[in-house]
Parts: structure tokens; sequence; C-alpha cells
């Protein structure tokens, strides 16, 4: 008796039909991210929301006791923090994902199947990209109801919403790297430990004059207030005004900071991610 035997499709052999298979691959494990929102719907519109709650906290409950320095609407001030805070809080939902796939094996069966070594990584970042798109999509909405507008040319508005999906994308790969160290969905619990006062310390919320010297300085250079200082200028918001180097570079550092955390955790996780079976 003949058993019929399946043979694997040819390895690409030049430069172009690998960068075809490599992207093919990744939008396959892309879809299938995809298809797990379209299967949680409750999930998805819970991670959608969770943001929108925290501006109608800021906003409405603590709000009142805030000032702006220069003056200005508070909700005009807040809302660019609110955009960034929430390309960071992002860090949690990617490593929730990649550390849930290894703990169910999906992982390993990615990693024993004929497909480009690169692809689960990619795929995973392009389903948290868009994903992440979707969020701030929203957020901006929620921002027109409550008061926000931007008071700047479109162009303007295009490149502040640019910065934002650029520091996402950045720490879309510490997400990444996290996760495939940890690789214990538990273990994402001790990084909300660290990623929320990482947010808060910050001009996301209030204006780093008002806080101790030293803490104000800190709190200047977090990569974070670089994108919330460039796109409060880019918006037209309030709140602008600082003397200190970093508020006056904030464009320049709002570029430069996500660059330096892809040129460290982009290597970190493709390199992880090949030495998981070692």
């Amino acid at each position: 008796m003949t058993v019929p035997t399946v043979q694997a499709p040819p390895m690409p052999e030049t430069a172009t039909q690998r960068l075809r298979w490599s992207l093919a691959d990744a939008w396959t494990v892309t879809g299938r991210d995809l298809t797990h929102w379209a299967r949680q719907p409750a999930t998805l519109a819970m991670n959608l929301l969770f943001m929108v709650m925290v501006v109608l906290l800021f906003g409405y409950l603590f709000g009142g006791a805030m000032s702006v320095p220069g003056g200005g609407s508070y909700r005009e001030f807040l809302m660019p923090g609110m955009f960034a805070l929430s390309m960071l809080f992002g860090i949690e939902a990617t490593m929730i994902a990649v550390t849930t796939d290894a703990a169910r094996g999906v992982t390993d069966r990615f990693r024993a199947m004929p497909m480009a070594r690169s692809a689960v990584v990619a795929g995973r970042g392009i389903a948290d990209m868009l994903n992440s798109t979707l969020g701030l999509a929203v957020l901006l909405a929620c921002g027109l109801l409550v008061g926000w507008r931007w008071h700047g040319s479109a162009a303007d508005t295009l490149t502040a919403v640019g910065l934002l999906l650029l520091l996402r994308f950045a720490l879309v790969w510490v997400g990444i790297y996290l996760g495939l160290v940890v690789r214990n969905p538990e273990a994402v619990a001790a990084v909300q430990v660290l990623v929320w006062p990482i947010g808060f310390l910050s001009n996301a919320i209030a204006p780093t004059a008002t806080m101790p010297g030293w803490l104000g300085v800190v709190a200047e250079w977090n990569p974070l207030s670089a994108t919330v200082t460039a796109t409060r200028e880019l918006f037209g918001n309030p709140g602008l005004g600082g003397v200190s180097w970093a508020d006056q570079h904030a464009m320049l550092l709002a570029v430069v900071w996500p660059l330096c955390i892809l040129a460290v955790f982009l290597p970190l996780a493709v390199h992880r991610w090949q030495r998981l079976s070692r």
C-alpha cells in the first residue's frame, strides 16, 4: 500500500521571492488575529472604550481642579496626552496576545511550520497597528464630543496623527519582546505596574511646571512627553511655552525617541523569536 506524501512548497530563492513570501505569511498571521477580534467583539469594544472612560474621568471629574499654563481649555490640553497614553497602554495588549499564544503552544506550532521566520512577529505588529489606528480614531471622535478641536492645518493634523502612530509602532516591538521574554500571561500584571507610572510621569495629564523641580525634569525627558508636546503644537492646543531644551525641541524628540526605541527593541524581538527553541 502506497502512502501519499505531501511535498512542502519550494523555498523562495531570490530576494524578491523571499520578500513576497514573508509579506504573504505576515498577512496570514494578521488575518488570524483579525478573525479573533471578529469572534470576540465584546473584548474589542471594551479595549476601545477603556480610554474613553479615562478621558471622561480626567476631563470631567478632575478637570475642574486643573489649570493650564497660559490659559485655555483643560480638555483641549488633555486630549493630546490621552492620544499618546493610548499608544503606550497598547503595550499591555501586545504582551497579552504574545504570551497567550506562547502559553497555548501556538507559537511553537508556528515555528514548526514552513513559513517565513519574520511572519509571526511582523503579523503581530501589523494587527496591533490596525487595532491602535482604530482605537485612535475612536478617541479622536471622543475628543470632538467633549469639546476638543484641532486648530492647525490639515497637514499639521495628519503629522500629529503620524507621530502618535510612530510612537505606537516603536512600542509594539517593546510589547512583542517583553511578551517573548516572559511567555506567561500572568506576568503582564508586573509590566502594568511599570507602564502606568511611566505614562503618568509625563506632561500628558498635568503640566510639568506644577511638579517639583527634579520630577518636572524627569517628566520633560519622558519619550511620551515629547510626542504629547509635539502633537499639542501641531493640533494648536494649549499647554505650550516650556523653556527647557526638551520642550523647545519636542518635534525633533518626538521622532528621535521612537526611532531609538525601535532600533533597540526590533532587533531584540527578532533575535528572541529566533532563539525560542534553543
